[in-house]
């Protein structure tokens, strides 16, 4: 009987581990879009494909503001919870495969929290970059977003990120500047006084509401205009 009880506690932990290795090595979660990625044809001619990829903050975009996507055709890649080494993974998959004709970025602030370990300014940088760049090989027109603003994570409190989030986006935007893309700035009209986002936009600090997307909206739409007659 012990025997039998054994053979079982052994088993369920052996499949424990087993499930835990299969999802590490999914890390980036390639499998998260393939079915839709599949599903989805090429463009037509004259399509005007437009890509926004990220992480909870585009995939709760579509959520939240549910006429958004379709009323204007967009296609919406976030993940949530990931950092930008993953979205560097299955960039080409989820962006580059899909032969869009403009992709907007708002990555970094998983990173910031250290969704999955430490990471410096540079190496968020470095990430953001190496997808625009890929994006410009692919004749893809790139927009960065500024990292909204966070007075602090409500999964990860202490880190106040308020300070290195300004450093980036002042990064991104100088990097923008430099190399002729669109930057776009969520940041200024969403800041409060602590350096946080207003209370009003979202509900916990962190992610937009449906009023915090009705800023950001606009704003966006006017970016890809601009992208697209460039």
């Amino acid at each position: 009987m012990r025997v039998n009880k054994l053979i079982t506690s052994l088993f369920i932990l052996l499949s424990t581990l087993i499930s835990k290795t299969l999802s590490a090595q999914d890390w980036a979660q390639l499998k998260f879009y393939q079915k839709k990625n599949a599903l989805l044809d090429l463009p037509k001619p004259g399509e005007k494909r437009v890509v926004f990829y990220g992480n909870s903050i585009t995939q709760h975009w579509e959520e939240v503001s549910p006429d958004f996507f379709p009323e204007n055709g967009y296609i919406d890649r976030g993940i949530s919870g990931q950092t930008t080494p993953q979205m560097l993974i299955r960039f080409r998959q989820d962006v580059i495969d899909l032969k869009p004709a403009v992709m907007v970025l708002l990555a970094g602030t998983n990173d910031l929290a250290g969704n999955t370990g430490p990471s410096t300014l540079k190496m968020i940088t470095d990430n953001i970059f190496s997808m625009a760049e890929l994006a410009q090989v692919h004749q893809i027109k790139v927009i960065l977003s500024s990292i909204l603003p966070v007075y602090d994570y409500p999964w990860k409190k202490g880190v106040y990120p308020s300070q290195k989030i300004e450093e980036l986006n002042k990064t991104i935007k100088n990097y923008c500047k430099k190399h002729k893309l669109i930057y776009l700035d969520y940041y200024t009209p969403m800041v409060d006084q602590r350096k946080g986002l207003k209370k009003d936009l979202s509900e916990d600090g962190v992610h937009p509401n449906k009023k915090g997307y009705q800023v950001m909206e606009p704003l966006v739409k006017k970016a890809i205009a601009k992208a697209l007659i460039n």
